[in-house]
């Protein structure tokens, strides 16, 4: 028996497949890309450690747990329940970052975006960038109508205290 899963988009919504600037690529994040994404994650750990304020995370992340992790973000993707994309360089030989479009946990938004880039771009301002672009596309292409950016415009302390939102 299959349990039924309710999707965070109206059903006709047509999920963006990519969003593609000059300077990257954003497209869903599979288990093909386990080898680039683990690279990028485990020479980034300190900054995912600040986005997440997770002292753990990723330290000790096996290539075997990053396959389970990217997997079970393939599937959300495919159920449409979350949408986690891979930023890629334009020729794919290198994974630059992730951004993840979750439901919104928090009263007054109806979603709620958490981006990274890669360790070695911060100085370039690429996470900057990333954001920028990010959050026009989910403006013009997305049918939210409150996204939240946590860690960005709202800190992850007040976000945390901010009032689930009623299921």
């Amino acid at each position: 028996m299959s349990e039924t899963v309710k999707p965070f988009v109206p059903i006709d919504f047509h999920v963006p497949e990519r969003l593609e600037t000059a300077e990257f690529r954003l497209r869903m994040l599979t288990i093909h890309d386990l080898v680039k994404d683990f690279e990028a994650v485990v020479t980034s750990a300190e900054h995912l450690q600040q986005i997440w304020q997770h002292a753990g995370w990723p330290v000790g992340l096996t290539l075997e747990q990053n396959l389970i992790d990217l997997g079970w973000h393939h599937k959300e993707f495919q159920n449409r329940t979350s949408f986690a994309y891979t930023v890629v360089s334009l020729d794919e030989s290198q994974v630059l970052g992730c951004v993840y479009v979750d439901p919104g946990r928090r009263a007054g938004h109806d979603a709620e975006v958490v981006l990274w880039a890669r360790q070695s771009l911060l100085a370039s301002g690429f996470e900057d960038r990333l954001y920028a672009a990010v959050r026009v596309w989910l403006a013009t292409h997305w049918p939210f109508a409150a996204v939240a950016f946590p860690g960005r415009e709202i800190s992850w302390s007040d976000w945390r205290a901010e009032p689930a939102a009623v299921a």
